[in-house]
């Protein structure tokens, strides 16, 4: 297995072009088995014909793809300017899967769900890893989620949404040669691969853990038997002048992933949006559904603490990787972190190469990010999810 990154900032399309796929090939020697395309949004006009020049320069293959509105690659974190990223791969004793489904291809019956099933019935009862794609408008990525976590227990799955458009029809999807403004992409990997994932949700807690003592949907409307806006008040009271400021603007609900537990540590939680408050009745609003006696807890998030706990989500990850290196890697990254949160460009790459040395590593800015959160995989925002690739042998925890 040998993967490679390249990048070009070259505004000429068809001179970005010739720039990675050289790199490409030189890198590899050899045409890819699997390549990763992105493209900020300063090509649009060449997106219809981007994938099928790429995909017969590299000589065949799978490629997978995305419009963005900044791109990751080779060391790079390149935000709201002309780049192209190129993540590719050869593989050996490994059954690459892709196809392209609409929001309507979800049920049964579908040409998805006979892919699904044909899947299913080639690689059981061997794990697979899914990477996906989508159009944040015309596609949301949910329900796709769990129809795959059912049919394969043993599975990983990450991925983004395309970002860069601002309106329905402005995002590219690739899929080998062609372009797609709609609906999802679906990349199977499975054989002789291992992907391993980690999400960096960027938030911290503060105050208590509570149980939600009554909800109505998304709607808490109890915390530990008071109403959820007295405990912000008195939360707030006792914080510190930063985390009074942080609380205005970036205050986040964390709901604990694993139940029963007597200690709930940072990154033991999925985190949430705070989606509305209703001060008639003090309750608040959520982006998940809720049930009662589930343990919650508010969260904080700054540049600080997100460079924080990508450190720490890192540091968890490399540590099952003492006795080898990934040979490829994938960053699906938020809009809202890079240069905006930190203020400097290439931040989490930098701190991902730190971590595991000069590794290929490439991806994108999304508007959602996708990855698993205490075994369950779910779209996210803010985050960076990661994903590293191996030859199954070779990581102990395959043995």
């Amino acid at each position: 297995m040998k993967w490679t990154s390249a990048l070009s900032h070259n505004a000429n399309l068809h001179a970005a072009i010739d720039e990675i796929t050289a790199q490409t090939l030189a890198a590899l020697g050899a045409p890819p088995d699997l390549a990763f395309l992105f493209a900020t949004d300063h090509y649009r006009a060449g997106f219809d014909r981007l994938p099928a020049t790429v995909h017969a320069r590299l000589g065949g293959g799978q490629l997978l793809g995305c419009s963005a509105s900044g791109v990751i690659g080779s060391g790079e974190e390149i935000e709201q300017r002309a780049a192209l990223s190129l993540v590719a791969a050869q593989l050996s004793d490994v059954d690459a899967d892709s196809w392209a489904l609409e929001a309507t291809d979800l049920a049964p019956g579908t040409l998805h769900s006979q892919r699904c099933a044909a899947l299913a019935h080639k690689i059981a009862p061997k794990p697979v890893a899914f990477v996906l794609l989508a159009d944040p408008f015309t596609f949301q990525p949910e329900r796709l989620i769990r129809s795959l976590e059912s049919a394969f227990p043993s599975r990983a799955i990450v991925g983004g949404l395309a970002s860069g458009g601002q309106a329905p029809g402005e995002i590219a999807l690739f899929l080998n040669d062609t372009t797609r403004n709609s609906g999802a992409l679906i990349l199977a990997l499975s054989g002789d691969i291992e992907m391993q994932t980690a999400v960096a949700q960027g938030c911290r807690p503060i105050g208590d853990p509570l149980f939600v003592s009554s909800c109505q949907g998304n709607r808490i409307t109890g915390l530990d038997g008071q109403s959820p806006i007295d405990v912000l008040s008195t939360l707030f009271e006792r914080a510190g002048k930063q985390d009074q400021m942080l609380m205005q603007h970036s205050l986040f609900v964390g709901i604990a992933m694993r139940a029963g537990e007597s200690q709930y540590d940072q990154g033991d939680y999925l985190i949430r949006n705070i989606t509305g408050i209703d001060q008639s009745r003090g309750a608040i609003a959520v982006g998940v559904e809720l049930h009662e006696n589930q343990v919650v807890q508010f969260h904080l998030r700054d540049a600080r603490t997100a460079a924080e706990d990508l450190d720490r989500v890192l540091s968890r990850l490399h540590d099952q990787y003492l006795d080898t290196q990934p040979a490829g890697a994938l960053l699906f990254s938020c809009t809202g972190r890079g240069q905006g949160l930190y203020g400097e460009a290439g931040h989490d790459s930098g701190v991902f190469h730190r971590r595991f040395g000069a590794i290929p590593l490439g991806g994108f800015f999304c508007n959602g990010e996708i990855g698993p959160v205490g075994g369950t995989t779910f779209l996210h925002g803010y985050t960076s999810a990661f994903a590293v690739f191996n030859p199954l042998e070779s990581h102990p925890n395959s043995r």
